[in-house]
């Protein structure tokens, strides 16, 4: 549950957000508005994280019939013109309820850095630590927090909270369907004994704040911290992360990624307003046609697809907003070893649910694949199309950390464009 951090060593990365608190309450009080709106209208987020660069070529943006297209055929969906994989078919009977952006075109082809740009929406400065969406989400919703965490990464993958500090970070949860690790109390450990202990802590923890040099904000971020967890433990909310409908597993995938997304459906119903859900492996400079067909694609497929057809079954889909997205895409063109190597000129996500009008492909490539055609979409269009399609203001002012007015979704005004074939 508290991990293995030693805990002088977050102090002093939290001592570096001394710097930022004037600058970060800014921001925070420059966005307290937009959490009346989340609560209103109960909107939650979903992030499909893609680790490693997918490539959408062979998903999304098929070439058939062209060099670059590869050795899978495309099939139909349940929208007429509209293709995708062959080992995606239950994906393909969702189609009606999701959107295709074909043209989306981004910087970074780093793992790290289009890991920072695709979960901030910002590329990697080292003056500013932009947060991450779902600790931009966690933050709107403080007023309405409960014991469940607000924030929730199902096997790793996200950015971080960056200068709204540790208090927004994700809860992070390593074996999606099992309880968090060391949060069940030994049998013998009542709930006052456990209050008597939560209470000798903070004794503990009062007067290391009053004898430490490190900044005041930094160990009031430590105890919050440790004060969700230890609401956790005594929660009955705790029980919301076991899985035990086996035909559920089944369905979705008896493997982290299944369990995961299955995991996120139950967590926004309960509450929750951002949930990441982490499938790795797609760095495929090598054999990647038979790693797709055998491994990656079965798997996303039948966890996908499944949480889009429960969503929309139980009415929850219009609530939930569901981003398909990794660092960047994979070149069109397939390398001597059989594989593609990273890409962001022209790639693919897709997005479902909330706002978001489904049904529909934005933007295309060219014959290859190799640059965007038409419809180009950048970092900046995405994510004020994420935050429109939670119903919230993209265009909403913010302060970042060096005290400079930007915005929700861009650093300019004028950037703040979302797509309008899709929330216009």
């Amino acid at each position: 549950m508290f991990g293995t951090q030693n805990r002088r060593h977050f102090m002093s990365h939290m001592a570096g957000m001394s710097a930022m608190s004037l600058p970060g309450l800014a921001f925070l009080n420059s966005i307290h508005a937009q959490s009346k709106e989340l609560k209103k209208k109960q909107k939650s987020l979903i992030i499909l994280w893609m680790g490693g660069g997918p490539s959408t070529i062979d998903l999304w943006d098929m070439k058939p019939g062209h060099a670059n297209g590869g050795e899978h055929k495309p099939i139909s969906t349940s929208v007429g013109g509209i293709q995708i994989s062959e080992h995606l078919p239950t994906v393909a009977k969702q189609m009606k309820n999701m959107a295709i952006i074909r043209s989306l075109t981004t910087t970074e082809g780093d793992h790290m850095r289009g890991t920072t740009l695709m979960n901030t929406g910002r590329s990697p400065n080292p003056l500013v630590d932009f947060p991450s969406i779902g600790s931009v989400l966690s933050y709107l919703n403080r007023e309405n927090e409960t014991d469940l965490p607000s924030f929730i990464s199902a096997g790793g993958g996200s950015r971080g909270p960056g200068f709204l500090g540790m208090r927004y970070a994700p809860f992070n949860v390593q074996n999606p369907g099992l309880p968090p690790e060391n949060i069940k109390t030994p049998s013998d450990v009542t709930a006052d004994r456990m209050k008597t202990r939560e209470s000798m802590f903070n004794k503990l923890e009062a007067g290391f704040q009053h004898s430490t040099h490190l900044d005041k904000d930094a160990s009031k971020s430590h105890q919050e911290v440790y004060g969700k967890a230890m609401n956790l433990v005594v929660s009955s909310k705790k029980d919301l992360f076991a899985l035990n409908n086996q035909s559920d597993i089944t369905r979705y995938g008896n493997n982290n990624f299944g369990k995961g997304c299955l995991l996120a459906k139950k967590l926004t119903e309960a509450g929750a307003v951002a949930v990441e859900v982490s499938l790795g492996g797609w760095d495929m400079h090598a054999g990647i046609f038979n790693a797709l067909a055998t491994r990656a694609l079965p798997t996303l497929d039948k966890a996908m697809g499944s949480l889009i057809e429960d969503l929309e079954k139980s009415g929850r889909l219009k609530d939930t907003v569901v981003v398909w997205m990794g660092d960047f895409g994979r070149t069109p063109r397939i390398n001597q070893n059989g594989g593609r190597d990273h890409y962001p000129r022209a790639w693919s996500v897709v997005v479902a649910g909330g706002n978001i009008k489904g049904g529909q492909v934005v933007g295309s490539t060219d014959a290859g694949g190799e640059m965007v055609k038409d419809n180009p979409v950048k970092i900046n269009n995405l994510y004020a199309t994420i935050y429109a399609a939670l119903g919230l203001d993209p265009k909403a002012q913010i302060r970042d950390n060096l005290g400079r007015p930007t915005y929700l979704a861009a650093d300019k005004e004028a950037d703040v464009l979302p797509i309008k074939e899709l929330v216009g």
